[in-house]
């Protein structure tokens, strides 16, 4: 369904008059803050009505303890389960700007790749402030999570979930360094053509931080592979997406596995992760990376040593 523009334009007109009569409830107070793309935006002291602009916003905020305040996501937004109820605004690169506007958010929040740049200009247009985030990594993670705690009045949760994170991340570092052998890592994402990940993803990161070879390493964000080209590298470890949806995964560990002399093969070595944990920028990236380092390096893992640091 469609929402007439004049409509959702009055819908605002209405709201600022009513932040102008009212200036002591705190809902229109502002304070200037800088985003990560270097942007000057005035933002709410006590935002109450957020649509996060990417599935990745959603997890964070809930994690924050306040999903209370969103009043729209994006398609997609599927973790916790809970957030599968909020009102949909079209998916992070196809965003409905009308609904949008209709929710009367008070703050949105987005993604420098993926939400598109004229979307975030017209609701700045409207005065509806746009706080962008542009994480990159596990480190840029950390301090996104931070940044929208403070965005959100949970500074001490954001330092809680960050500390944690770095713990867990810590262990996982002291664990890998027990090992000098590295194993050749070939992470499929894509079924045909055979698509794998390149120097430039999160999920290199990961792999490497497991301790493991990105055999797909390169300039290439998402390398293209033939079946001849993955049988020559020789794979030890060979990691399937949940991006190929469930129910594909024994079908492909099948056609592979007709090459017994590929290592993966050898030794048993195929295996299946959620792609959620690992190619979104969220608190759960660190779940990934322990999922990462139980297939990488399975000789290392002991479930005690891992569960004593969540």
């Amino acid at each position: 369904m469609k929402f007439r523009t004049t409509i959702n334009r009055s819908s605002i007109l209405l709201f600022t008059m009513v932040c102008l009569i009212l200036p002591g409830t705190g809902l229109c107070a502002k304070r200037a803050m800088v985003d990560q793309l270097g942007r000057h935006v005035a933002v709410p002291d006590n935002p109450m009505r957020i649509v996060a602009l990417a599935p990745n916003i959603v997890e964070i905020v809930y994690a924050l303890g306040r999903q209370d305040r969103l009043k729209g996501a994006t398609q997609f937004s599927n973790f916790p389960p809970a957030a599968a109820g909020l009102p949909k605004v079209g998916s992070y690169v196809h965003l409905d700007l009308e609904r949008i506007i209709f929710l009367q958010p008070d703050l949105c929040i987005a993604i420098k790749d993926g939400n598109p740049k004229h979307i975030v200009d017209r609701l700045e247009s409207l005065n509806i402030p746009v706080y962008a985030v542009d994480p990159r990594g596990l480190d840029s993670v950390m301090k996104t999570i931070i940044e929208i705690g403070i965005l959100l009045g949970t500074e001490k949760k954001a330092d809680e979930l960050v500390v944690n994170m770095k713990t867990r991340i810590e262990h996982v570092d002291a664990l890998v360094s027990k090992t000098t052998h590295r194993p050749g890592v070939f992470f499929q994402i894509g079924l045909s053509p055979i698509v794998s990940v390149g120097t430039d993803t999160f999920i290199n990161e990961l792999i490497e931080r497991a301790g493991g070879r990105n055999l797909s390493k390169g300039p290439t964000t998402y390398p293209r592979f033939s079946k001849e080209q993955v049988l020559g590298l020789a794979p030890e470890v060979f990691i399937i997406t949940s991006m190929s949806r469930e129910g594909m995964f024994d079908s492909i560990k099948a056609k592979w596995s007709i090459w017994t002399t590929m290592p993966a093969v050898k030794n048993d070595r195929i295996c299946l992760v959620d792609s959620d944990l690992l190619d979104r920028p969220t608190p759960r990236m660190v779940d990934g990376l322990e999922v990462l380092l139980k297939h990488i390096h399975p000789e290392l893992f002991k479930p005690d040593l891992l569960e004593e640091h969540r």
